[in-house]
């Protein structure tokens, strides 16, 4: 007798069983995903507290490299000035220009390269700064370059413009020294110069020129960099004198030139 085979009961399967074991899935992934980011935040946060310089990291890295010439106390000694009163504004001055440490005695310390990264920059201010206060950062309004331009050329052109050259291309002084171009310079350096008169620079304090008017030149001087010259080549913008003799040597040459040509021709 034969035997009866068992059928398998074939039952049927939700139209949710699907969509449940998608979302089960989805909601693993997510979980996943954000405990992932917030290992990986936490860890980038731990990274950033623990490379941020200190004024303790300042101390040290004035120590190394500039109390040589100013002392260990800030108290300056024969090859270098006092620091007491420049503050941080001063100190970041020198320092992200290249103009410090100096390379070599002159007539004024030339800009270059600078040796330290901003984050070192700005420890070496915090220590200045806390030992011998002075200047210090102005509000990042004072920098947005949307004061009055046209109010800040003015002020520019009454001030600055004897030396640095109307078009803020810089110029000769005396004994060698110089006043440098103004094309590349952040607004933070220009209103560092204003405020701490570095070398040659005059000290423009607020009765000289107010807080908002040092936005505007700071402003108008923005513009002239991001706007090139609307008539063309300008010639480095070096005033009427240079480019007069330009067109003297070039012009009266070239038509000389022609004439004599055009008559060995004729003859």
């Amino acid at each position: 007798m034969a035997r009866e085979k068992k059928q398998r009961s074939t039952g049927r399967r939700s139209p949710w069983a699907a969509a449940a074991l998608i979302g089960v899935g989805l909601m693993i992934t997510g979980g996943a995903y954000a405990g992932a980011s917030a290992a990986m935040a936490s860890s980038a946060d731990t990274a950033a507290v623990s490379t941020a310089l200190t004024v303790e990291d300042g101390k040290k890295l004035f120590q190394a490299n500039c109390a040589t010439c100013h002392g260990l106390d800030l108290q300056g000694t024969q090859n270098g000035p006092s620091l007491y009163g420049v503050g941080e504004l001063s100190v970041h001055f020198q320092v992200s220009t290249g103009r410090m440490p100096l390379q070599m005695q002159g007539p004024q310390a030339a800009q270059k390269p600078p040796q330290f990264t901003e984050e070192q920059t700005e420890a070496l201010g915090a220590y200045v700064q806390s030992v011998a206060p002075g200047p210090s950062y102005p509000d990042p309004e004072v920098l947005d370059g949307g004061g009055d331009v046209a109010h800040g050329a003015e002020l520019f052109r009454i001030n600055c413009a004897m030396c640095h050259n109307v078009a803020a291309a810089g110029g000769a002084l005396t004994e060698g020294k110089y006043a440098p171009a103004l094309h590349t310079t952040s607004a933070l350096n220009m209103y560092a110069a204003m405020v701490t008169g570095p070398q040659n620079m005059p000290v423009f304090s607020d009765l000289n020129l107010t807080t908002e008017d040092k936005r505007d030149i700071i402003s108008s001087l923005l513009w002239l960099q991001n706007n090139p010259s609307p008539g063309g080549f300008d010639l480095g913008g070096l005033g009427p004198v240079s480019e007069g003799l330009f067109i003297w040597i070039f012009g009266i040459g070239g038509l000389i030139g022609v004439t004599v040509w055009i008559t060995a021709k004729s003859n």
